[in-house]
């Protein structure tokens, strides 16, 4: 007698097994955030019952993903799923309920959408179509403004929404564009943007241009291999800007011209690239990382005079609040940072072993706002402890590893480009919320996956998951 053997003996258990832990663990830690005197973990009335619901249409979506729907499916819908969930943005502009200061919900009686969780899994999609076509390098100039416009678009319309949190998790997908062969430059640019974008914040305008000009230079003599000289050169450059200031507070130039010194330094350096751009394009076209770096360092100086703008007008109060105590400019641990301290009491009070399922004081007490959501890995700290926040990192540790060991091996380049995306959404989640629970990030509105309350986040993240397996799959099928 022939024996039947299983077909789904192939799909990656090890994925399958972390994610239900993860899901399982993350609903009853919901429950003692929210369980009040109630005692039953199935009350449907309740966020923990309904949390159940969106467990039980996660669940039932990945199984038709895996069982019905067909591998080949996701390079040919992907485009039309882009296309879709980027009219559902446009529709939450207009349509949109705000909440916790952003409009990024839309509301059909009692059910709520948030697009902008979804839109993450298109644009993985989207992007890993594109990549995957042959012949695509991202050295082709009108492919990297292809993958900018796919990339800037629904970044654009999240932040029209104020939904800050989604938008640095696009930040994710530069390390697969490096993966795939984009120049490690672009990591190092994103990186500086950070540092400028604090050090204007936490000094000025002025310290910030300082610091950048000092860089390039830095930069740039490395490159020519002349260290020493371009030690001296810094340095000097440094001094001479920093008693700059007292240069134009002479009473004949503040008489004259009322503009601030950054406004100076900033002209002044402008105008020396400019000279220095346009003689490269007519005397030396040659010299591209010359050139690109003067660009490079004028769009620096822009964004450097923008981000006072953005930071007072864009950002709201809360947000700025919560940069400013990350920041360590406020200190207000019963004001802005009272969350974060909680939260910080809450993770420290655990110890080693926990204080006990549904024993934390501060969990019990309501201490910490959003615990379900946003800071759902406090409650973890202090009732399982230490032990428990290695375990629930374990297994994001197993998953995310997982997905990159399974890309790497994939045949297929739309399989292995979807799953550096998917494992780098993952990741950026987990830093991000794990970080600001704990102190090392400004606290910023982003679930944890797979743990956090929160219908939207937990269908989006299983159907990216379930769409990663059934690719897995398909190809060991093969």
């Amino acid at each position: 007698m022939v024996k039947h053997r299983n077909p789904y003996r192939n799909l990656d258990w090890t994925l399958i097994g972390c994610y239900l832990a993860l899901v399982l663990f993350g609903w009853i830690n919901i429950f003692s955030v929210l369980h009040g005197d109630s005692g039953n973990i199935f009350d449907f009335s309740q966020k923990y019952g309904m949390h159940l619901i969106w467990i039980s249409i996660s669940l039932l979506t990945a199984v038709v993903i895996i069982r019905l729907l067909p591998a080949n499916l996701w390079p040919s819908v992907a485009w039309v799923a882009y296309g879709a969930v980027i009219l559902l943005l446009l529709a939450t502009l207009v349509l949109g309920v705000s909440s916790h200061g952003s409009q990024s919900w839309i509301s059909i009686g009692s059910f709520r959408l948030q697009p902008a969780e979804f839109s993450k899994i298109t644009t993985a999609l989207a992007l890993s179509t594109v990549m995957s076509k042959y012949g695509f390098t991202l050295k082709s100039v009108p492919n990297i403004l292809k993958i900018v416009g796919l990339l800037l678009l629904p970044m654009a319309l999240i932040l029209l929404e104020k939904e800050t949190g989604s938008v640095l998790v696009y930040m994710g997908f530069l390390i697969v564009l490096y993966r795939e062969g984009m120049s490690g430059w672009l990591i190092t640019i994103a990186f500086l943007v950070v540092l400028e974008f604090i050090l204007t914040i936490i000094s000025s305008p002025y310290v910030a241009m300082v610091v950048a000009i000092c860089i390039f230079l830095l930069i740039f003599f490395f490159k020519k291999e002349n260290y020493l000289f371009g030690l001296i050169v810094v340095v000097l450059t440094a001094v001479a800007l920093a008693f700059l200031p007292k240069l134009f507070q002479i009473e004949a130039i503040a008489a004259v011209n009322p503009l601030p010194v950054e406004a100076w330094l900033a002209i002044i350096t402008s105008a020396i690239v400019l000279f220095f751009i346009l003689q490269l394009i007519i005397l030396s076209p040659r010299k591209q990382f010359e050139r690109n770096s003067l660009i490079v360092l004028l769009c620096g100086i822009l964004f450097i005079l923008s981000v006072q703008f953005f930071y007072n007008n864009i950002l709201q109060d809360h947000q700025r609040n919560r940069i400013d105590v990350f920041l360590g400019l406020v200190d207000d641990p019963k004001g802005i940072g009272y969350n974060l301290h909680q939260s910080m009491v809450a993770i420290g009070s655990g110890g080693f072993a926990g204080k006990g399922y549904m024993n934390g004081t501060q969990t019990s007490l309501g201490y910490v706002p959003e615990q379900e959501t946003d800071f759902i890995f406090c409650t973890i700290g202090e009732e399982w402890g230490l032990l428990g926040a290695l375990f629930v990192l374990a297994l994001y540790l197993t998953i995310i590893s997982r997905i990159i060991i399974l890309a790497d091996k994939a045949k297929d380049s739309f399989t292995r480009i979807y799953g550096y995306c998917v494992a780098m959404c993952i990741t950026v989640h987990v830093v991000i919320n794990i970080g600001m629970t704990i102190g090392l990030m400004p606290v910023i509105g982003i679930p944890l996956p797979f743990l956090s309350y929160g219908g939207s986040a937990l269908l989006a993240f299983t159907i990216m998951l379930a769409i990663f397996i059934k690719l897995i799959f398909n190809e060991q099928r093969a």
